[in-house]
């Protein structure tokens, strides 16, 4: 996939690391389709398994995810 915005690349520094926490301290949300955007956007990571090794760099679109506002139903537990 080729990515037409602004990037920021990531190198995991630790142990242990997945996209998804990756995604998570990045953008401190999880917003549907954005680990599946990054994995686009990196060929060869989703071949690297779960856990990412130290010293991998990762590219991150800097746009970050939009969060979807959804109508809720407000439950008043008193009137």
């Amino acid at each position: 996939m080729i990515y037409a915005g602004n990037t920021e690349t990531v190198v995991v520094k630790g142990e242990a690391i997945t996209l998804s926490l990756l995604v998570w301290r990045r953008f401190k949300r999880q917003s549907m389709g954005f680990v599946e955007r990054v994995l686009d956007m990196n060929s060869g990571l989703a071949d690297i398994g779960p856990i990412i090794p130290v010293g991998t760099s990762i590219r991150f679109p800097i746009d970050a995810p939009e969060l979807k506002n959804k109508e809720r139903n407000v439950v008043h537990l008193w009137d």
